[in-house]
């Protein structure tokens, strides 16, 4: 009876951390009706940071965030942008102050950056792996913390 309970257990706590890495992994994307079929983490992270405001084709790309304190912004930047919190609020004041750019817009969670990103082929966001549906390409997987 006991190592039935442990061997439940033990599954239990197997199929939480899969879902918990597999929820944790971010995509980015752009419109389905976007000629952008792959990005490179680099020029993900310059459109990100105000380096670069077209795509590789030459089209104009604007990006959109998820909100400030939220586990995915973190994610992204850091494993994108190699930026903390502390390093992306230095890098946009620093951006700001010198007029050359200002930050991306925020949207309130993946929903909401995948239905401003599906209307509107200039755009560019990042949201949770599962949120992603067929109104929206993804241009590149950003892994959990855990891979």
């Amino acid at each position: 009876m006991r190592t039935s309970h442990s061997r439940l257990l033990a599954a239990a706590l197997l199929a939480l951390a899969c879902t918990t890495s597999q929820a944790a992994d971010l995509v980015v994307i752009v419109s389905a009706h976007s000629a952008v079929e792959a990005l490179a983490p680099e020029q993900v992270a310059a459109i990100f940071l105000g380096q670069s405001a077209r795509f590789p084709g030459g089209a104009i790309a604007t990006a959109v965030d998820q909100p400030l304190g939220s586990e995915e912004r973190r994610q992204f930047y850091l494993r994108v942008a190699g930026k903390t919190p502390a390093l992306l609020k230095a890098h946009w004041s620093k951006m700001v102050f010198t007029g050359r750019g200002q930050p991306p817009r925020e949207l309130q969670g993946s929903a909401a950056v995948r239905r401003a990103v599906a209307e509107d082929p200039e755009l560019i966001g990042y949201i949770d792996r599962e949120a992603l549906d067929p109104s929206v390409r993804p241009v590149l997987l950003v892994p959990s913390e855990a891979r």
